[in-house]
């Protein structure tokens, strides 16, 4: 049977994912915050710590991205390449290394939310919006002192977070949380429905060919909200450190595993 990830057939043609390596081209907004150390040191698995210098930053971005596999084939099938995603990266420390770690992401498309089962991203459905750049018109901000941008994050008909980005000057890069290798778990309860596991992973994981595009720093204004299956709002900012927004590309193929629990 053929095909990266399900369904396998004996063609692989109806297979969710292409074979690695992914592609991604996009645009970011960012905000980044400090929060209760406490919440953060919640959101880690055992075996992981809080980072040494100031462990309670984090990193609420919104991305729009396009991607693609080797063959280059969904840029020509637009749907089959564009999505966004709306994101929380905290830091953390493991083995005397410090990594960035996604805690939440909501992305709109089924095959970005294998492509992050299958990397450790704990990706769910949601709505995701944010202000798009053009180069000419009055309906796009300017890349330029006083443009300004909005952001939105719904899931379930709730909305989860909404923020505002005015840009006040060039920036060399977006912020500091999301700028370590990424290290997540790999999580399968087992068939037996028992409590165990049957998949229980620490990976760990980088892109390569990555660049950085124009970036610009500015204002936030940010908010989160209630819902009765999310904790977002213990996340709540206790002290704004900034907004960036910014061009990148990477691509990935594939991570390292740390640890390999016996199950």
């Amino acid at each position: 049977m053929k095909g990266f990830m399900y369904p396998r057939t004996d063609t692989g043609k109806s297979s969710i994912l292409p074979p690695t390596p992914w592609h991604y081209s996009g645009e970011l907004i960012t905000f980044e915050y400090r929060v209760d150390p406490a919440e953060v040191a919640a959101l880690l698995p055992e075996g992981m710590e809080l980072a040494d210098e100031d462990p309670g930053a984090i990193a609420f971005i919104w991305a729009d991205w396009q991607s693609c596999s080797d063959s280059f084939e969904e840029l020509l099938d637009p749907i089959r390449c564009q999505y966004k995603e709306a994101f929380v990266v905290i830091r953390c420390k493991y083995q005397g290394k410090t990594y960035s770690r996604c805690a939440y992401i909501w992305v709109d498309k089924d095959y970005a939310i294998l492509r992050g089962q299958h990397q450790g991203y704990p990706k769910k459905l949601g709505s995701i919006h944010q202000t798009r750049v053009f180069a000419l018109g009055k309906a796009t901000p300017r890349l330029e002192k006083g443009g300004k941008f909005g952001c939105t994050l719904a899931a379930y008909d709730r909305r989860l977070a909404e923020g505002r980005f005015e840009i006040t000057a060039e920036a060399e890069k977006p912020g500091f949380v999301n700028g370590h290798p990424m290290l997540h778990n790999r999580w399968m309860p087992a068939i037996e429905g028992n409590g165990t596991d049957s998949l229980n992973e620490v990976v760990t994981m980088s892109g390569f060919d990555g660049q950085m595009g124009r970036c610009f720093k500015g204002n936030i204004d940010f908010s989160l909200f209630d819902s009765p299956v999310e904790e977002l709002t213990r996340l709540k900012p206790k002290e704004i450190i900034g907004g960036y927004w910014h061009e990148v590309c990477t691509s990935w193929k594939a991570g390292t595993t740390l640890a390999r629990n016996n199950l």
